[in-house]
This record gives structure tokens, C-alpha cells and sequence, in this order.
């Protein structure tokens, strides 16, 4: 059952913050996660005392502080929202400050799991026993054995293994449709068979659980919603926090690198098997929802573990490697 309940904003910028929200989502984007921070900042409004549909360079001065617990990447999220209304209000001719985001992110390496890291986290999440007695909590803690699975298993973004809708995952051919992904394309991302029974099986214990086909395959505590982004990295967290090997790793790895770790894994078992690479790629670059097969070469700038399989089949990037656009 869906909760089309729209959220209620209660600052004087409120018709604004609707407005904007309206407009994007006629112009194709989903706008879930800056509704949430449009939220944060209705209530900052709220909290600080605007009294008129307009702010300053001064009112904004607490709002675009980064936090000390704020990455840089989240920063710049939350000020670019703030930016993007600005800029719609100034197009209905109101007087507002439009702050700029200067910080720069940091390249961070990618975290490729090992094995016995793998497993070790994947044994964390499956014998994970929440402290809280009520159903909800339980019930999420078995989707978690699942949705990671898809997330390493398929290459699949956070965001697009949280959002995915129940009619959208084909658990008797095994075929997941990924809808408005990154740079708003639509792709099919087909399972193997292992995952698919395992889907297959989740599939009966959440509609039993909820008595009911939720609308989203990995359901949150209110079963309307899906299970939040945000969320996810945390228990991902925590999961990665219980296993051995956190205590010595220098390269703390997130959520997105199961996924880097399918890309890796999955073009080292082509090169032990003898597979044409450089004709693989492309279907690869297309089954993770890359632009391009050139994408694929971002691996090969922070890979060790791919140096010796793109250097048996690249034949361009001994003179020359081609600039990406990093995820």
C-alpha cells in the first residue's frame, strides 16, 4: 500500500520548498533525497527565526557550515539543494542569497574486498540479532541478508537496491528492472541462479511477514516506504565494524565498494577463464549501468587487483588513459 501522504512543510519558504519539489519531479527526477534535506531545512528555517520568504548570506552562514561528522561529498549535497532553491525563487522574483559550495572531495580509493573479508562481513550480516524485540527491526535484519547479496552479486548502486520496486524484481526469471538510474536510464540486470533462489524465498517470507506484496522488494519500518539509503550505510557500518578484520584496515569500505568489488571480480574470473575481455567489457559497462565502457578504466587507476588483467587485454592505456567521471 502506498503512503501518497505528501510532507508537510511549515516555514514561510513552505510554498516554495513545494514548489520546487513539484517542478523537479515534472521534469523526470525522483527527488527523494533532496525532499528529505528541503525538510532538514524548513525546519532550520523554523528554528532560526525567518519571518519572510527571503534569507541572507548571514542567515545561511549555520546551514553551510560543514559539520565535524559531515564528509565533504554530503556537504556539498546539502548546500547545492539550498542553491537549487534559491535559484528557483529568484526566478519568481525574490531577493535570496545563493551560496556556492567551494569544497573539493577528496579522492578516495576504493576498498576491494578480499575473501575471507567477504565472508567475514557476510557471516556478521546473516547471525545479526537486533536488540530491539519488535517485528520491524527483525524483518530488516533479514532484508539485509538479501539486499546486500544483490548489491555484490549484480554491481547494483545503494540507491537503486533500496528503491527498487517489488513488481520490478522477476523472482521466477530471475531479472531485475533498475528504473530511473544514475543519468536517468533504465536497464535490466539479470541474477544468477543461486541469487534468484534466494529472492525467490525472500520473496515468500517478506509477503508473509507483512501479510501483504509490499511496494518495495526491501520494505523499511514503515512498510509504505522503502527501506532508506542512509539506513543501509549504517548497519553496513556496524556489520563491517563486527568483523576481524576492521580492527586493521586502513581503507574503511562503504556500501558502494561491494559494488566495485563485483566489477574487479568479475573481470579477474574472465581473464583466469580465458574470456575475450575487451569484448566483455562493454556488456559489463552495460549490466552496471556505466555511460560507457570507458567508465570501466576508473577500475584500472585504483585496482591492484586488476593491473594484471586489463594490462593482458588494454591495448590504448600504455600511451594514453582516458578521463571518467567518478561515481
Amino acid at each position: 500500500m502506498k503512503d501518497n501522504s505528501p510532507i508537510l512543510f511549515e516555514s514561510v519558504l513552505s510554498d516554495y520548498i513545494s514548489g520546487i519539489i513539484r517542478e523537479k519531479r515534472a521534469a523526470g527526477y525522483d527527488y527523494r533525497t533532496e525532499e528529505a534535506i528541503l525538510l532538514r531545512f524548513d525546519h532550520y528555517c523554523v528554528e532560526h527565526g525567518l519571518t519572510s520568504p527571503a534569507f541572507t548570506k548571514e542567515f545561511l552562514s549555520d546551514w553551510c557550515k560543514q559539520a565535524v561528522s559531515e564528509g565533504i561529498s554530503n556537504h556539498n549535497k546539502r548546500v547545492s539543494v539550498i542553491r537549487q532553491l534559491s535559484l528557483y525563487m529568484m526566478s519568481v522574483g525574490i531577493s535570496v542569497y545563493l551560496p556556492k559550495s567551494h569544497l573539493k572531495a577528496e579522492t578516495v580509493l576504493p576498498h576491494l574486498f578480499t575473501d575471507d573479508e567477504r565472508s567475514a562481513f557476510f557471516h556478521e550480516v546473516d547471525t545479526y540479532v537486533p536488540r530491539a524485540i519488535d517485528s520491524a527491526a527483525h524483518r530488516i535484519a533479514d532484508e539485509y541478508k538479501v539486499l546486500f547479496r544483490m548489491i555484490y552479486c549484480c554491481g547494483l548502486r545503494n540507491s537503486e537496491a533500496c528503491g527498487i520496486a517489488y513488481e520490478n524484481v522477476d523472482v521466477e526469471q530471475g531479472v531485475l528492472t533498475i528504473v530511473n538510474a544514475k543519468g536517468h536510464k533504465d536497464r535490466l540486470v539479470y541474477m544468477g541462479s543461486e541469487l534468484t533462489s534466494l529472492c525467490r524465498d525472500y520473496d515468500r517470507y517478506i509477503c508473509q511477514a507483512l501479510g501483504m506484496r509490499p511496494e518495495w522488494f526491501f520494505p523499511g519500518r514503515n512498510p509504505a516506504k522503502p527501506l532508506p539509503n542512509t539506513t543501509v550505510d549504517s548497519s553496513f557500518n556496524r556489520f563491517w565494524n563486527r568483523t576481524a578484520f576492521s580492527k586493521t584496515c586502513n581503507n574503511k569500505p562503504t556500501v558502494h565498494d561491494l559494488r566495485f568489488s563485483f566489477i574487479t571480480d568479475r573481470i579477474n574470473l574472465w581473464t583466469r577463464q580465458g574470456a575475450d575481455v575487451e569484448r566483455m567489457l562493454p556488456y559489463l559497462a552495460r549490466y552496471v549501468g556505466h555511460k560507457s565502457v570507458q567508465e570501466i578504466y576508473y577500475y584500472y587507476h585504483t585496482s591492484e587487483k586488476l593491473f594484471e588483467s586489463i594490462r593482458s587485454v588494454d591495448r590504448t592505456s600504455q600511451t594514453v588513459i582516458p578521463e571518467v567521471d567518478y561515481e
